[in-house]
């Protein structure tokens, strides 16, 4: 599945210049005389999507995962690598293959959208993400520095980064780093340094309020500070257990998705937990979780 329609917003003619040439067009005309003053289109509201990942199911095959998380309504799934015991993504490397994985996704009409890697990382799982259509790969950043270091030490890590974002273009991909707590995103000037210093569009970052609420640092200006480079949104807050949920815990996630919309995110937006529970208990959740941010995104 390509994903460039999620990213390409140049296809749009921006609003400025479409009142631009429609006032130039209306000067040569003359003086509209008799006629209402029209009113420029409004802007289209900002689509939610969402997605969840197979993590949720780690005790299930990674086909009955994605099959649970269609069933549950997700528009999208990201498929996690080894972490916590998670066997899918390698599962899919060793014996589904990207076109078993890609024919599941089509059978069970969800798209394919992430691949977190944090075990193993991307170039392990570039050429299989390729031949799978293209998507987001998640891993972790480099480790927090002082903050008098943090743009130098940022423009470092993004020149060591230079070989994944080959990769990255080679494969169709983008790769996205999560600002996990002690590393060098989890701080709004980290994420600042960030986001002045990437010349990439294959190079973005995952946003985790489970983290930032960690620090006390506000989700929605974590949002807004990365506009446009932000790939990946985790709709998980800083509780124990299912609370982790959006609707299960105590966070009001709807300043969350308002943010989302006025950086008019393209992405999908994606409920998360760790130390996941049985099957269907992790179901009910979910089931509960998505309900809850389509209420929120009917307030925005």
């Amino acid at each position: 599945m390509k994903l460039d329609a999620c990213k390409d917003k140049t296809a749009r003619m921006p609003r400025r210049t479409f009142l631009a040439a429609a006032g130039a067009a209306a000067i040569a005309a003359g003086p509209m005389v008799g006629r209402a003053e029209e009113k420029p289109a409004e802007k289209p509201r900002w689509q939610m999507k969402l997605s969840t990942s197979t993590i949720q199911y780690t005790s299930l095959p990674v086909e009955k995962a994605i099959e649970e998380i269609a069933k549950l309504g997700f528009d999208a799934v990201d498929v996690w690598s080894a972490h916590a015991g998670c066997p899918h993504l390698d599962d899919v490397q060793t014996r589904l293959g990207a076109e078993g994985l890609v024919e599941c996704c089509k059978q069970n009409e969800i798209d394919l959208y992430a691949f977190s890697v944090y075990r193993g990382g991307f170039p392990k799982y570039a050429e299989l993400i390729g031949k799978a259509g293209g998507g987001v790969a998640i891993h972790g950043a480099a480790k927090a520095c002082p903050p008098s270091e943090v743009t130098a030490n940022t423009k470092k890590y993004l020149e060591a980064l230079k070989p994944e974002i080959e990769l990255a273009e080679k494969h169709d991909a983008y790769v996205a780093l999560e600002n996990h707590g002690g590393n060098i995103l989890n701080t709004i000037d980290g994420l600042k340094a960030f986001v002045d210093n990437n010349t990439s569009k294959r190079l973005g970052i995952a946003v985790a309020p489970y983290h930032l609420q960690g620090k006390n640092i506000s989700v929605p200006e974590a949002i807004k500070t990365v506009g446009d480079s932000l790939f990946f949104f985790y709709a998980w807050q800083r509780a124990p257990g299912s609370e982790q949920l959006p609707g299960i815990g105590p966070t009001d996630c709807t300043p969350w998705l308002a943010a989302l919309a006025e950086i008019d995110y393209s992405w999908y937006v994606n409920p998360f937990m760790h130390h996941q529970p049985e099957p269907e208990e992790m179901t009910a959740a979910l089931k509960k979780s998505r309900d809850y941010l389509l209420k929120c995104y009917e307030k925005i």
